[in-house]
């Protein structure tokens, strides 16, 4: 039987009396991550002339994973549970990541509202999915894609007119603040390549590789899952330095569970829900989600591996049906 999220687990939202934050002080912590990692954007710019070229590769490499680190940890978090109790405050801080991580996180939050209506489902008769980010999608007879088309493809599959035309139904104030924010951080590329035109060159291949990074991270939170099955819904990795430098991201099936409890609360979500999760089955990974592909208990990517002895390193090109 299925267990829906109002049968059971009922977690206190945080409360502050902060006039600034508007669930705990605790959001201190990921605002100011925020801003260093804004600060970091644009000191790899001032750097760009005076470092050698070894460093900046460094640099870059650091900018791609903390996109996929500021994606799925700080504004992911703040699409559930905006820090602000100020609304103008919350808008600067959308403004300030869209530019940061080069994307619209209004757009973001349309996205990613719909892959919690969705939850990773599978394709229905007609091949479509409520999860426009599904791993399901492009998979063959019900299983997911292969990683590595999901992770580098997914980028070219992306449909902003799709994403503006739902803003639109629920919000059309949304709209205007979307293509604000889109218009924001590509005119902060642009202004960038005009002041030095290799700069902008050196950084778009790790800012491309940033958002598939992102990606990687959001198959593995869902690869061996169950998208029929609403506490099974997500893949959780319980790794201590994981979770407390990533805001917990790594309790997925508890978010997908209970998509508005804050992430200070997780572990006690997943406290009380524990003994349903290993009845279901809940899968669990012992590395970060971004590394799933070496955990040791990885499933087949496709049915007719599963009698396959293969290395959870390696990468199989399912079999076309």
């Amino acid at each position: 039987m299925s267990l829906a999220s109002t049968d059971f687990a009922v977690v206190e939202r945080p409360k502050t009396n902060s006039r600034i934050f508007a669930h705990t002080r605790w959001d201190a912590i990921p605002v100011g991550a925020a801003l260093l990692h804004c600060a970091y954007f644009f000191g790899m710019f001032y750097l760009f002339p005076r470092v050698p070229l070894w460093v900046m590769l460094i640099l870059g490499f650091i900018y791609s994973v903390s996109i996929s680190w500021n994606i799925n940890g700080i504004s992911h978090n703040f699409i559930h549970n905006p820090y602000f109790r100020s609304p103008l405050l919350n808008r600067l801080f959308s403004i300030m990541e869209s530019t940061t991580v080069g994307f619209s996180q209004v757009f973001y939050e349309c996205i990613h509202m719909r892959h919690h209506k969705g939850n990773a489902d599978r394709p229905d008769g007609h091949g479509g999915t409520i999860d426009w980010i599904s791993i399901y999608k492009h998979g063959h007879e019900g299983e997911a894609e292969h990683p590595l088309a999901y992770t580098f493809l997914s980028f070219f599959r992306e449909d902003p007119k799709t994403v503006f035309k739902e803003l639109k139904r629920k919000d059309p104030r949304e709209v205007f603040w979307g293509v604000t924010e889109l218009a924001l951080f590509v005119s902060a590329f642009v202004v960038l390549g005009i002041l030095n035109w290799r700069y902008i060159c050196f950084l778009l291949p790790f800012w491309y590789l940033g958002h598939r990074l992102s990606y990687l991270n959001g198959y593995y939170r869902h690869y061996g899952g169950n998208p029929d099955e609403p506490i099974t819904w997500g893949v959780s990795a319980y790794g201590k330095l994981y979770n407390w430098t990533w805001f917990f991201n790594g309790y997925h099936a508890e978010l997908h569970f209970r998509p508005k409890v804050h992430w200070t609360r997780m572990q006690a979500l997943r406290d009380q829900i524990i003994e349903q999760q290993r009845k279901a089955r809940v899968r669990v990974i012992k590395v970060p989600h971004a590394l799933g592909f070496l955990d040791p208990n990885l499933p087949p990517h496709d049915r007719s591996e599963i009698n396959v002895k293969r290395s959870p390193f390696a990468f199989r090109i399912p079999t076309q049906h």
